[in-house]
């Protein structure tokens, strides 16, 4: 019950962080390319491997810690940090077929996913 109240605070204040980072970029860089996104997603890509090096190779970082900043400030954050973690792992395994592959699957798949869900909405939408 801890570790989800953890995540739970943690994902707020990722979440928080992430509006106020996309806004910012937005008005920094321009609404025409999508900065913001960019930005967090680059960013939290970066942080999510500080922690995960700190917390389980180095040791300097606690569990609790680790999942407070890892699975609550990152994954509201940005949960293309995670993405990125588990392929770095993979990869880090000697596994870059299944690396590649989930970035593949990963990327198709939720294009797919998203323009079936555009498609199904629009229909709900028009009474289709």
């Amino acid at each position: 019950m801890r570790n989800l109240l953890l995540v739970c605070v943690g994902g707020a204040i990722g979440s928080g962080a992430r509006y106020l980072v996309g806004t910012w970029a937005g008005q920094a860089w321009g609404a025409g390319f999508p900065w913001g996104t960019l930005a967090v997603n680059l960013s939290g890509s970066f942080l999510i491997a500080v922690i995960m090096v700190l917390g389980l190779q180095a040791e300097v970082i606690g569990q609790s810690l680790r999942i407070f900043l890892a699975v609550g400030v990152m994954g509201g954050f940005t949960t293309y940090s995670s993405f990125n973690h588990e392929t770095l792992a993979l990869a880090q395994r000697g596994q870059w077929g299944l690396a590649a592959a989930y970035v593949g699957v990963t990327l198709v798949g939720a294009w797919v996913a998203g323009l079936a869900g555009l498609l199904l909405a629009q229909g709900i939408a028009s009474g289709s």
